[in-house]
């Protein structure tokens, strides 16, 4: 029985598997069991940041794999007080507390603003958060999910949650009030198809949670870590966050999350409000650290900008000249091309070419690809992708 068989035995069917077996990893390729190597242009959706088997993570991860794997949280962890101080530095936060995942830190930092509206009022505990959002899987994050169709088969979902249109200042000020104690917003709604938190929209909202006490959490899950071309999207705005998670690319491969919290927050929650079993491993960590200390190089970050407006440049000429591409959205290398019914059309005759490319939100390409791509390996996808877009163009007019 081949390995596709043996997946559909045996794992419960939860994914859309697509049609490879990759045999290895490299840089920013992947290579299958016939030995064709793939540019992976999302990099397990933002994770592979520094694309695959980067020397310095594997050399970090080997050098702390002959320490040990795992402590439990009793005891404390060199590489995880060194990721730690290097988030903080690097941010506006006090402290942070590590996860296994973007939705547990989504988990821990509902309970934390829940206990921080209960010090003011016990009424103070409604969420907002916004249309077309994604804030993961679990049951708490499902729930500030503002998107039916991931939720309808398991309501009840946690009560006093409120929704609000992406970008609807009057409908913002509508539902900021005195019992509401925080809002979870994304800088950029991956899930949702690169959509963008406008300016006006972001400061009304700093205005709004000074006026009524409400906390603001940015999940930087996706966006995080130079994606968008700053170590944080916040930075992008006039935003200092009260809270912030991450995860994705934050274990440089391996599971990690983290949420970070301003210095008014360091104590709300007390020994033995939270916690977890795995959440901040040693090797994680180690592997992390790594990671971060490449990402925060000024030299990483200037790289990840320049590389932005080349790509944006190059996919702004493919746009007028072809005119399949309706709109093209995102910041740093985090982008979304709206092709409407074309989508999964591009992304099959993409995978036939030899460059993977994902869909989200059912009409548009989302590019998130390893930070330190090289500029040849852009010019393969460009080419791609424009031999894709004359093909299309063709069978249009003819």
């Amino acid at each position: 029985m081949d390995l596709f068989n043996l997946d559909q035995n045996y794992i419960l069917n939860t994914y859309k598997r697509m049609p490879l077996t990759i045999k290895k990893a490299k840089g920013s390729y992947l290579y299958d069991d016939k030995g064709n190597k793939y540019l992976d242009m999302f990099s397990g959706i933002a994770v592979s940041s520094l694309g695959h088997l980067h020397p310095k993570v594997i050399q970090a991860m080997k050098k702390q794999m002959k320490k040990n794997l795992h402590l439990s949280n009793y005891f404390i962890s060199k590489p995880l007080v060194s990721l730690a101080e290097g988030l903080v530095n690097h941010s506006f936060a006090s402290k942070v507390f590590f996860t296994n995942s973007g939705a547990e830190a989504i988990e821990a930092s509902i309970k934390l603003v829940r206990k921080y509206g209960k010090t003011i009022s016990p009424d103070k505990f409604k969420i907002i958060t916004l249309s077309e959002s994604f804030h993961g899987r679990t049951m708490g994050g499902l729930s500030l999910t503002a998107q039916p169709k991931y939720q309808e088969s398991f309501l009840p979902l946690l009560p006093g949650v409120i929704y609000v249109e992406r970008n609807n200042i009057n409908e913002l000020k509508n539902a900021v009030k005195e019992d509401v104690c925080a809002v979870f917003i994304e800088m950029i709604q991956g899930e949702s198809g690169v959509q963008v938190l406008s300016k006006e929209f972001v400061d009304e909202l700093i205005r709004l949670s000074k006026e009524h006490k409400v906390l603001i959490v940015a999940d930087e899950i996706q966006t995080g870590l130079l994606r968008t071309g700053k170590l944080f999207a916040y930075e992008h705005t006039n935003l200092i966050p009260d809270v912030l998670t991450l995860a994705k690319s934050l274990g440089g491969g391996l599971p990690l999350g983290a949420m970070l919290v301003s210095k008014s927050l360091e104590n709300v929650l007390k020994a033995g409000d939270h916690g977890t079993t795995f959440g901040g491993n040693p090797l994680a960590a180690a592997s992390g650290l790594a990671t971060f200390e490449i990402l925060s190089n000024p030299k990483m970050i200037l790289e990840v900008q320049e590389k932005s407006s080349y790509l944006f440049e190059e996919l702004n000429k493919l746009k007028l000249k072809y005119e399949i591409i309706k709109e093209i959205r995102g910041k740093g290398l985090m982008i979304g091309l709206e092709v409407g019914k074309y989508a999964d059309q591009i992304k099959s005759e993409a995978l036939n070419k030899h460059v993977l490319l994902n869909v989200t939100n059912q009409t548009v390409i989302r590019l998130l690809p390893p930070l330190n791509m090289t500029y040849k390996d852009l010019k393969v996808f460009l080419d791609v992708i424009e031999s894709i877009l004359i093909s299309l163009k063709t069978n249009q007019n003819g």
